[in-house]
């Protein structure tokens, strides 16, 4: 099929058949979608976002944080999933994806999971602080990320306490 013909759903059936998180073929599709970052595209990863299977919505998640274009239409499906979802790596990926959007409005979300079981899920809390405190920095959000930094997870606190040195910095 000539690349002109590849639609969004094709995409998405090749990323899911990636079965690596971290997988080439899957990042590929998202960087593709993410240089697309057109409706289409969006109401996919929405979709995904709603799927049975862990590796759908955290598929849908792992696009929906690429497309900045519609962060005000993806905050919402990311605060739900980050209020109702089990999986930690979905919930790492909200996460992650509150990150890349870099939106105050997600910071109660993040705060919300900082505090959760999984220290793959403390870790995008941490990572995500930092982009999401606003300016000036939210009280709240800027101690939470001070309460990761001393987390009993070794990475968990790392990266907290990078976020903490960016974020108090002169």
């Amino acid at each position: 099929m000539p690349p002109a013909e590849v639609t969004v759903r094709d995409l998405i059936e090749a990323a899911l058949h990636d079965t690596d998180p971290d997988g080439p073929l899957r990042w590929n599709v998202i960087s593709i979608l993410r240089q697309r970052s057109d409706l289409e595209s969006f109401v996919e990863a929405r979709r995904l976002c709603a799927g049975d299977t862990v590796s759908e919505r955290l598929l849908g998640v792992d696009i929906m944080g690429m497309l900045q274009p519609f962060v005000d239409r993806t905050l919402p499906v990311l605060r739900y999933l980050a209020a109702s979802e089990d999986d930690a790596m979905v919930l790492y990926s909200v996460l992650i994806a509150f990150g890349h959007l870099a939106d105050p409005r997600s910071l109660p979300s993040v705060i919300d999971l900082a505090g959760h079981g999984d220290a793959r899920v403390r870790y995008g809390a941490a990572y995500a602080l930092q982009h999401v405190l606003g300016e000036p920095p939210d009280r709240a959000g800027l101690e939470t990320l001070r309460a990761l930094a001393t987390d009993s997870d070794a990475d968990v606190a790392g990266w907290a306490s990078l976020g903490v040195a960016l974020r108090t910095a002169p």
